[in-house]
């Protein structure tokens, strides 16, 4: 198929996914050739939107998490020898601009990458049982993915979203429990956990002055900063509060310069993402057992939550001796019971993310709860 042959409208669903929605396509009706998917998909979501801003030409949101593409298709026979049940490619879509992104992933859409393939067809639940687990292969970062999600007990079974089980920060009501695995996360973008061999690195940001950093690749490549050390020369509280725009400009320029360090093209958005952590420091970060809070950025834009895959590579990071993540969990745990799972305190509220090791240090798996939400099974115009 060609993109001449591609039908418009083209049958989707637009699916929520933790706190980000996206369009979801079976690639089967999409142009073999992947280089023209990128016309077809600026279409999709209203981009590029360089005077407003607002994609409301299309089903995009303007703001990076609501700018998402999932494109999800069967398992290959190699794949099915390794239990896998479905692979996917993840699409970052440019709001402003025409850029077209397959360099990460996206944590919040993974975890509906298994009820779309159920819904279309694309693979099948067990005939038994209260829950089903789906294998998911990601083509951006080569990695696997498990999604865990309660199923009905009717014939033939169908994932159940809406059991009122658990809520998570930045979503209203609460949802069925929908457990996302990241499965040997390490190295997804450059095959190494610690990309420049450092748990931190420093930055040279004025000529008399360096920026500590933690360049950390798990689950997506992100470059952790201290919000104690950018006070210093930057008003970065105000910039948190919006009304200080122009610290966006330097953070970005840290961001492209610790990209250079991890081997990584510092002009590509989306990879690595950048994130501020500091301690917890008020009367509901203690009281809830918050371990680092974090404030992330996306495409350039502040996170009004905190992009799934960030959370994670700071759950990981947080277990990494001498990170700046680590340096803080190990001063706010103090005096706490240690515990296997790390508490985020992120602008849309609390999310605690695990990490499991093995014995040699290697990252087995990461993992966070998530619920998700049918929005809309149709056709989306082009």
């Amino acid at each position: 198929m060609s993109i001449n042959d591609t039908p418009n409208p083209i049958s989707a669903s637009f699916l929520r996914g933790g706190t980000s929605k996206g369009i979801f396509l079976d690639r089967s009706k999409l142009p073999a050739d992947r280089s023209q998917w990128g016309f077809i998909f600026l279409g999709l979501m209203g981009s590029p939107d360089s005077v407003y801003g607002r994609q409301l030409n299309g089903m995009g949101g303007g703001v990076s998490s609501l700018s998402k593409i999932c494109v999800v298709g069967p398992a290959s026979a190699k794949q099915k020898e390794h239990g896998i049940d479905v692979e996917y490619t993840f699409v970052q879509v440019g709001i402003r601009d025409t850029s077209i992104d397959y360099s990460g992933n996206c944590g919040n859409l993974s975890s509906m990458i298994g009820v779309f393939a159920v819904d279309e067809g694309i693979c099948t639940l067990p005939s038994s049982g209260t829950h089903a687990t789906i294998r998911s292969f990601n083509t951006n970062t080569q990695k696997v993915i498990d999604t865990t999600f309660p199923i009905s007990t009717s014939y033939p079974p169908s994932p159940l979203l809406d059991n009122p089980e658990t809520t998570i920060a930045g979503v209203p009501g609460k949802a069925s429990t929908i457990v996302l695995e990241f499965v040997n996360p390490a190295g997804a973008r450059t095959g190494k956990l610690l990309p420049t061999g450092s748990p931190v690195d420093e930055l040279p940001i004025l000529p008399s002055m360096t920026l500590r950093c933690s360049c950390i690749d798990a689950t997506n490549p992100t470059v952790f900063v201290s919000q104690t050390e950018l006070a210093q020369f930057l008003p970065i509280a105000e910039y948190f509060q919006g009304t200080a725009p122009a610290v966006g400009e330097t953070l970005e320029r840290i961001r492209q310069a610790a990209a250079v360090k991890m081997g990584l093209d510092p002009s590509a958005q989306a990879q690595p993402k950048i994130a501020i952590l500091r301690e917890p420091h008020t009367e509901d970060d203690l009281a809830q057992g918050v371990d680092l809070v974090i404030h992330a950025l996306s495409m350039g834009v502040l996170h009004k939550a905190v992009p799934m895959t960030v959370g994670l590579c700071a759950g990981v990071a947080s277990n990494v001796e001498n990170t700046l993540a680590w340096e803080i969990v190990q001063r706010s745990s103090i005096g706490r019971e240690k515990r296997n799972m790390v508490r985020l305190r992120h602008p849309g509220g609390i999310v605690d993310v695990g990490a499991e090791f093995t014995e040699d240090g290697d990252v087995a798996s990461a993992k966070v709860v998530r619920t998700g939400r049918r929005l809309m099974k149709g056709v989306v115009w082009w």
